[in-house]
């Protein structure tokens, strides 16, 4: 990014329809990130071990400690962070319903998978934005340490039940399909948020070509986290 684009979302910064996408933007992901919580506090009730519980409850506060900062935030810019975050409980509330796991396994594959393509969508959008929020939300959608965690489970269950491949292969292809609709749907709901994406005479956007490449970055990055994983994309 070069610094003229750099000075250029600084300044835009002080545009009202600039910080209505940025609240618009950390509304979303403060909600996701309750969402995260409530989920994994849900999930650690499906653990087998005790360890495993401890490890999916340090996930979760973690997720909490996140929601903190960004609420923090959102109080800075003047909004009401419950009524900045109402606006996006419907949609992923409805994204959950249809992407309930069935068992501890899709549980991991969706804290690892979704959660993973949610992140890099937050962080593809947060290149476009000022500094000091950029650096909040790469903050707020650092790896809770889940990563590594996963990784073992998923791996370890295969290498027991290899059936477990095919049915977790299928269920990461879902988890994708329906958290790329979502993505869409939170940039296009948002006028504010539609705006700030397309840019402006004042502000980089991204036009067709470069959106087109951000959606390969995200399909490329949930390939190489089902590679992780030990399954097929």
């Amino acid at each position: 990014m070069t610094e003229s684009s750099s000075a250029l979302m600084t300044d835009s910064g002080q545009d009202p329809a600039y910080t209505q996408a940025v609240i618009d933007l950390l509304g979303a992901i403060a909600y996701g990130e309750l969402s995260a919580f409530e989920r994994l506090a849900e999930d650690a009730k499906l653990a087998p071990t005790i360890e495993d519980k401890v490890a999916i409850g340090s996930m979760a506060a973690a997720e909490f400690g996140h929601l903190e900062r960004l609420l923090a935030r959102l109080t800075e810019l003047g909004a009401d962070p419950f009524v900045a975050m109402q606006s996006f409980k419907e949609g992923f509330d409805s994204f959950h319903a249809h992407t309930r796991p069935a068992d501890w396994f899709e549980g991991l594959i969706k804290a690892y998978v979704g959660d993973g393509l949610a992140a890099d969508f937050y962080r593809e959008i947060a290149a476009y934005l000022d500094s000091e929020t950029r650096d909040l939300i790469v903050a707020a959608l650092a790896d809770t340490g889940n990563s590594v965690f996963v990784v073992e489970r998923v791996r370890a269950g295969i290498a027991q039940d290899p059936r477990l491949g095919g049915r977790l292969a299928l269920w990461g292809r879902r988890l994708m399909g329906e958290a790329l609709t979502q993505a869409q749907r939170v940039a296009a709901e948002r006028d504010a948020l539609s705006a700030l994406l397309a840019g402006g005479v004042d502000r980089p956007g991204l036009d067709l070509a470069a959106l087109s490449r951000m959606f390969s970055r995200l399909t490329e990055n949930h390939a190489q986290r089902m590679a992780d994983l030990g399954l097929d994309a």
